[in-house]
C-alpha cells in the first residue's frame, strides 16, 4: 500500500435497513475511503441465549435483552451481502465483511470476498483462524483485549494454515466503545510492528478523529473507523462512530499527514527556497566606511536580505581592510 488504507467500518450501523446501508456506502464513497466493511453473522451461531451484553452495549441499547436478542435485531440475513457487494462494486469501492461464525465465513468465501478480517473476539478462536488462514488471502488481524503472546499464536496459526506474514496487517485496537484516551496506548502499535515484523494499523473506537491521524503519523498503514449516519441512533456502535462530515474530515487529515511525513531527508523544500534570501542575512556596513579602514564589529552588522556575504564568514571579514568606500547598509565586499 502506497498510502494509508482507510476502512469505513459500517458494521451493524445500518440497523438492518438496506436503505440505510446504501446511504452509508454513499457516505463512505464521498469521504474517499478505500474500503467499506460490514459484519456478517448468524446470531444463533455467535452467542448462547444466556450471553450478556458488554457494558457499552447495555448503555447504548439497554440491559434487559440478551446479547443474542441484540444480534438478531441488528444483523442482515446472509442473502443481503451479495446486494451490498454489488452496490460497492458499482460505486468503485472495495467491499468486505467480517464473519462472526463459520457459516458466514464460508458464505463470504463463496461470494468471492478477497480480504478477510479477524475481529478482536476471534483472535483466540483456533478453528476460525485456521479456516481464514487456509484461504491464503490478505488478512487483517484485530488485537483488542489481546496479549503479545496471543498475537504471536494467532499469527503462527494463520501462517501454518497458508497465509504469508507479508499478507497480514495487524491492527492495534481497544474494544471499549468509545475508548477512553488514557487507554489508547498508541505506542503499542510500534511494539507490535517491531516484535513481529508485520504491517500495522489502528482500529479506532475513540470518539474523535485525532487518534487515527496520530496513528498514521506513528506509522499506521491502515485505519479502520466506524461510520454512522447519526451517532444518536439506537444500536451498540453508533456512539463510537463518526458521522459523514467528521469522517470526511478524518480522511482529509490523514491524506494531509501522509504528504507532511515526507521523505525523512532534511533539505530545503521547493516552496521555501524562494524565502531563503529574504529571511537570511548578509554583512553590511552599519555606518560609512572609508577605503583602507578596517572592518570591525562597530562598522559591520548582519542584516537582511541574504544575497551578500554570509554572517557565517564574520571571522574572515572582521579585521580585513575595506577595498573601497561603503555607505551605511551597503553590502560588504572583499
Amino acid at each position: 500500500m502506497s498510502s494509508t488504507f482507510i476502512i469505513a467500518e459500517v458494521g451493524v450501523n445500518h440497523n438492518a435497513s438496506l436503505e440505510t446501508a446504501r446511504q452509508l456506502i454513499d457516505a463512505a464513497v464521498a469521504a474517499g475511503v478505500d474500503a467499506i466493511k460490514f459484519q456478517a453473522a448468524i446470531p444463533e451461531l455467535v452467542a448462547t441465549s444466556f450471553a450478556q451484553k458488554a457494558g457499552y452495549q447495555k448503555q447504548a441499547s439497554g440491559g434487559d435483552e440478551s446479547q443474542l436478542e441484540m444480534i438478531r435485531k441488528i444483523h442482515f440475513p446472509l442473502e443481503v451481502y451479495p446486494i451490498l457487494k454489488a452496490t460497492c462494486e458499482k460505486k468503485g469501492i472495495i467491499f468486505f465483511s467480517t464473519a462472526f461464525d463459520m457459516t458466514s465465513l464460508a458464505f463470504l468465501q463463496n461470494l468471492g470476498q478477497y480480504l478477510y478480517k479477524v475481529p478482536s473476539g476471534e483472535i483466540t478462536n483456533l478453528p476460525y483462524l485456521r479456516v481464514i488462514g487456509s484461504y491464503g488471502r490478505p488478512v487483517i488481524l484485530s488485537t483488542g483485549m489481546a496479549t503479545m503472546e496471543e498475537i504471536a499464536t494467532a499469527l503462527e496459526v494463520l501462517e501454518q494454515a497458508g497465509t504469508k506474514l507479508v499478507d497480514i496487517t495487524v491492527l492495534h485496537c481497544n474494544t471499549e466503545y468509545p475508548t477512553p484516551m488514557q487507554d489508547v496506548n498508541l505506542h503499542a502499535m510500534k511494539t507490535i510492528a517491531d516484535t513481529f515484523g508485520v504491517a500495522v494499523g489502528y482500529s479506532d473506537h475513540t470518539a474523535g478523529i485525532e487518534v487515527s491521524v496520530a496513528a498514521v503519523a506513528l506509522g499506521a498503514c491502515m485505519i479502520e473507523k466506524h461510520l454512522t449516519l447519526d451517532c444518536n441512533l439506537p444500536g451498540p456502535d453508533h456512539k463510537a462512530s463518526l458521522e459523514p462530515g467528521p469522517f470526511r474530515d478524518m480522511v482529509s487529515a490523514i491524506r494531509n499527514i501522509e504528504q507532511a511525513l515526507g521523505s525523512a531527508v532534511k533539505a530545503p523544500s521547493p516552496s521555501e527556497l524562494r524565502n531563503k534570501s529574504i529571511s537570511r542575512r548578509s554583512l553590511v556596513a552599519s555606518q560609512a566606511i572609508k577605503a583602507g579602514e578596517a572592518f570591525t564589529a562597530n562598522n559591520v552588522v548582519a542584516k537582511r536580505p541574504g544575497t551578500g556575504i554570509s554572517p557565517m564568514r564574520w571571522d574572515e571579514v572582521i579585521g580585513r581592510t575595506a577595498p573601497r568606500d561603503f555607505e551605511p547598509d551597503e553590502f560588504i565586499s572583499l
